[in-house]
């Protein structure tokens, strides 16, 4: 039996506006009556887990139109068999499961020895979408990429074996998300975070038929089973590898699955209509800059602020930052993003307080080097019995709003 449903796949961006319309158009493929579920496993072992849900639960309710329930499968260890029974019965009632942010090797442990990789291949065979994005994207191709461990700990470069749910529909990938990631600045964090050099070592460890699968950030992946083509949708675009060989596809190209098998000599690449003018996806596709780059963009100016020590630049860039996070927050921007934009705002906070306080402290600091040298000129002035000329630098002193004050000590200054 072919199947006839959807998987797709995104570098990011899954709960914020520029994917509203990707959900919306997934949705309206399966009916009003569509049970949508999320999946919480990746990020099972944080803290706000919860929180985590709650999120995708309010999006989907506010931006997508659609209810959406939660799967709630943290630990395979920590859960009675009653609590992991429900949870296989809600995903075996999916028409559309939502599995995101978290840990893709946590994920994958999790997920190893129990019925869901095999209910999520099921119903995908049966006309369901599966939508697996940033962390989730990772673990769904014949390979996963332990992020966490190699870019936070240090650990050596390597991969472990994925849930290879794309091989079971003929799709031997490794998919890499967060393809065109910026987040580093001074330093490179594109290829999901490893940097090429360390990417490319990586792909040298990959099996020989096994094809890599860039998505950019905020972008996704349609495959389309039943109609054997894959379409590229949001604000970036994807990048199969093969070996020595890339070919790149832009948003809105729709290509045959039998490129993603191999095949690289497929008909001519086509492109469909972007969502139509008005909808969230089509603003957001429309503006020349992401997130990340409208905060680079005022780093820039910061550092030019702060390199000509101009405090209300650094103040007004510190400003604006502060309030594009709280506006992408708003927007359901995603939430490591947001807190690394929060970490270079304390940043710069802090740096705009050592700038001030390198600076002079009062106007009387910063004219004193200056006015000292001239009351110098002035004594030896006076000493030579140059009475004009000392009146006269006393007097220039003067319009210039310095008030200069004989006394038995010597000469005294301030400003009026």
């Amino acid at each position: 039996m072919s199947a006839k449903g959807t998987i797709v796949l995104m570098g990011s961006g899954e709960l914020t506006a520029t994917m509203v319309e990707v959900h919306k158009e997934l949705l309206a493929r399966l009916g009003t009556g569509a049970r949508a579920v999320f999946l919480d496993t990746p990020a099972g072992f944080q803290l706000n887990a919860d929180q985590i849900s709650a999120k995708a639960v309010e999006y989907f309710h506010h931006k997508v139109g659609h209810p959406m329930a939660v799967a709630a499968f943290k630990s395979k260890d920590a859960l009675s068999a009653l609590e992991s029974e429900k949870a296989f019965l809600t995903l075996r009632q999916a028409d559309f499961v939502l599995v995101g942010p978290g840990s893709p090797t946590y994920a994958v442990r999790q997920w190893e020895g129990t019925p869901i990789p095999d209910i999520l291949a099921r119903r995908i065979e049966e006309g369901a979408c599966l939508v697996a994005a940033s962390a989730a994207a990772l673990t769904v191709g014949v390979r996963t990429l332990p992020v966490y461990e190699i870019y936070k700990v240090g650990e050596e470069l390597r991969w472990v074996q994925g849930l290879n749910l794309l091989g079971r529909f003929g799709l031997n990938l490794v998919v890499m998300p967060h393809w065109n990631n910026a987040e580093g600045g001074t330093h490179d964090t594109r290829f999901c975070f490893m940097g090429e050099s360390r990417f490319r070592s990586l792909a040298a460890l990959l099996p020989e038929d096994a094809h890599v699968l860039g998505m950019d950030e905020h972008t996704a992946c349609i495959i389309d089973l039943s109609r054997n083509e894959a379409c590229i949708r949001g604000i970036g675009g994807a990048t199969l590898l093969r070996g020595g060989s890339e070919l790149a596809l832009a948003k809105n190209t729709v290509v045959s699955l039998d490129v993603f098998k191999g095949n690289w000599q497929p008909p001519s690449p086509r492109t469909v209509s972007a969502p139509p003018e008005g909808t969230a996806a089509a603003s957001a596709e429309s503006r020349p800059d992401s997130f990340w780059d409208s905060i680079h963009v005022l780093e820039s100016g910061f550092q030019t602020a702060q390199e000509s020590r101009n405090a209300e630049g650094m103040s007004a860039a510190i400003l604006e930052l502060d309030r594009v996070i709280w506006a992408s927050a708003r927007n359901l921007e995603g939430e490591e993003a947001i807190s690394q934009a929060r970490e270079m705002l304390r940043e710069w906070l802090v740096m705009l307080g050592s700038s001030l306080s390198t600076g002079p402290g009062s106007t009387d600091e910063c004219l004193s080097p200056l006015v000292e040298e001239l009351l110098r000129l002035r004594d030896d002035m006076r000493r030579r019995k140059r009475w004009e000329e000392a009146d006269a630098l006393r007097d220039c002193l003067q319009r210039a709003g310095v008030i200069v004050e004989d006394t038995n000590e010597g000469a005294r200054w301030r400003i009026n």
